[in-house]
């Protein structure tokens, strides 16, 4: 079997356009929730998000392709794009017929914008996960269909079946970095990303594959998202910065967002031979189902997926320095996770560190399992783990090591763990390289 390493990353967050600003945002508290600008608020009671600020889609994709692919691609490609590039995998852009004048200038082109596509060394596989795909596309077009005075037999988009299907997301990934290998876009719920992962892992584990970028990608910033998340229970009503907080006494629900976060995964050899900077190694993965309930967790389910990681990685409870928690601020969700980490680290749950971050990110859904991953991965090099916030009254049936400031920390081995609707689990355990 392969070791595997992670050799590059990428994101775009509520709480920063780059993996550097949104860890500098996150070490510092930073929360990325505010009003909603994406569309009309007026009638329904979920009035904030977690929207990306200032993000520029045209630095990494054409004119044509801004209007053809929804923002869960533009995402994606964004986020890998930054990983490649994080990874030192990009070479020459190729010329684009689309952008024709792109090489003109004297600079050149920097191939991370990937206004060209890019030829990659190495890479050989993508695997993307999304809930929620192109669902703000489809909305935007149902809306202008049927709205009143529009014909409902007016002409869709040639584009609006291929641009809304999650596949888009790693297939453009791979045609923009010139992959032509093995690519799959998954849908896990908001399990999504860390499943990409830990299929990523597998296959390069078992020796199907050398490289493989993987992550999750989200854009579920629509009414439709808003009132069908709201209407089961699962959104805050809280409409202000601190409405997610998560394993708090008064916490009420998650706070929707958006983004994308990017890994590169290698095989460890091909690493050291081309001289890669490593982040750390992937080391277990647990992938169960509940089957239980469609919306209701089951903390035995969530605590086999912790258990089965922890076999893998050949670790015992006690072994864990961090643990970065699914934590979506709903009161069965934080107080079935709690119980689940209790099941599976019995007397040692009390004393390991507990990082939050969707208390800053709000929930990306398959977005925030990557993202997770990556901070649990920065955390362990820098010795640091950033503050849950909003947590000030805590619930005694959540009464683990919640990290509310911002802590230094030994970590050598860490587990970051999402969980989503219809009791599907993934969990990733990290090794730091030097542990």
């Amino acid at each position: 079997m392969n070791r595997v390493v992670v050799t590059g990353i990428g994101a775009v967050s509520p709480i920063g356009n780059s993996l550097k600003e949104s860890w500098t945002a996150a070490k510092a508290g930073l929360s990325g929730i505010g009003p909603i600008t994406r569309f009309d608020v007026s009638g329904i009671r979920w009035k904030v998000a977690g929207e990306l600020k200032e993000f520029d889609a045209g630095k990494y994709l054409t004119g044509k392709e801004l209007i053809r692919l929804d923002p869960f691609v533009h995402y994606a490609v964004a986020a890998a794009g930054m990983a490649a590039e994080d990874a030192g995998l990009l070479q020459e852009c190729i010329p684009s017929l689309e952008a024709p004048n792109l090489h003109s200038d004297k600079e050149g082109t920097h191939c991370a914008s990937l206004l060209a596509p890019c030829s990659i060394r190495d890479l050989t596989a993508v695997i993307i996960g999304s809930g929620r795909g192109g669902i703000c596309t489809m909305e935007r077009e149902f809306r202008r269909a049927y709205s009143s005075g529009v014909s409902s037999s007016s002409r869709k988009s040639a584009y609006l079946m291929s641009s809304t299907t999650i596949a888009m997301a790693p297939s453009y990934v791979a045609r923009k970095l010139g992959v032509k290998g093995y690519c799959l876009g998954i849908s896990n719920a908001c399990a999504s990303g860390a499943s990409a992962i830990g299929e990523a892992f597998r296959l390069i584990k078992s020796g199907y594959e050398t490289l493989v970028l993987c992550g999750g990608t989200e854009a579920p910033l629509c009414r439709i998202c808003m009132e069908g998340y709201g209407s089961s229970g699962a959104l805050s009503r809280a409409n202000n910065a601190a409405a997610s907080r998560p394993f708090d006494r008064t916490r009420d629900g998650f706070v929707l967002s958006e983004g994308a976060c990017i890994l590169v995964l290698e095989d460890y050899s091909n690493a050291r031979a081309r001289g890669a900077k490593i982040y750390g190694e992937v080391i277990g993965y647990g992938n169960t189902t509940d089957s239980f309930h469609q919306t209701v967790p089951s903390s035995e389910g969530e605590a086999r997926a912790i258990r089965n990681a922890l076999a893998e990685a050949e670790l015992k409870p006690e072994d864990v320095q961090l643990i970065s928690a699914h934590g979506t601020s709903t009161p069965l969700g934080d107080k079935t996770e709690t119980a689940a980490i209790k099941l599976s680290f019995s007397k040692s749950a009390y004393h390991i560190p507990i990082m939050s971050l969707k208390s800053l990110t709000g929930h990306m859904l398959a977005a925030s399992g990557a993202l997770d991953a990556a901070f649990t991965l920065l955390g362990m090099n820098e010795g640091v783990i950033p503050p849950a916030i909003n947590l000030k009254n805590r619930d005694p049936e959540c009464d683990l090591d919640y990290v509310t400031e911002v802590r230094k920390a030994e970590i050598g081995f860490a587990l970051s763990q999402s969980f989503g609707f219809g009791g599907v689990n993934a969990v990733l355990i990290f090794k730091r390289m030097d542990a």
